[in-house]
């Protein structure tokens, strides 16, 4: 009987050592990277120099900016002192050109928080609809950041924004 409680585990095992050690594809973000197996030697990657991407953009006919550009992250980070979860949210603008984006709004469901936040930085208006930076413009490259505090993670997504 206590063998077949082990078969789990060792089903586990053994699946993670074929992925760390046969050189199995890992997705990370949406680049997918092969591990070396070996002395086989990874193959290196062209990294897009910003006119390069500029030309690209041109060539596409794609904007110079969109809300795409806009990026959200967020982690847990340690709990209140009474228990409850955090999480820290970083809204970044990754536009290639350098352009600056306002009015940036980010579907937030019914967000609140037991940490207070402050209006100007992150604000729910009405349901799933959240103002970032009161509105203001936010340049390429830089960033904003806030705790809020709640037994769950929201999942923050940017629904519109304004390029300037």
């Amino acid at each position: 009987m206590g063998f077949y409680r082990l078969i789990p585990a060792l089903l586990i095992l053994v699946c993670l050592s074929v992925l760390l050690f046969q050189g199995e594809r890992y997705r990370v973000g949406v680049a997918v990277r092969r591990f070396p197996v070996g002395n086989q030697a990874a193959k290196p990657r062209k990294l897009l120099l910003i006119e390069e991407t500029r030309k690209r953009m041109e060539r596409m006919g794609e904007e110079e900016c969109s809300k795409d550009d806009i990026l959200v992250y967020q982690g847990a980070t340690s709990p209140l002192p009474n228990g409850i979860p955090t999480y820290t949210v970083q809204i970044l603008n990754t536009c290639p050109t350098g352009c600056t984006v306002a009015n940036i709004h980010v579907s937030c469901g019914w967000f609140s928080s037991a940490r207070l936040i402050n209006p100007r930085v992150f604000r729910r208006l009405r349901y799933d609809d959240c103002l970032v930076n009161d509105g203001a413009a936010l340049a390429g490259g830089e960033s904003l950041s806030f705790q809020y505090a709640n037994t769950y993670r929201y999942p923050l997504a940017v629904a519109s924004a304004t390029c300037c």
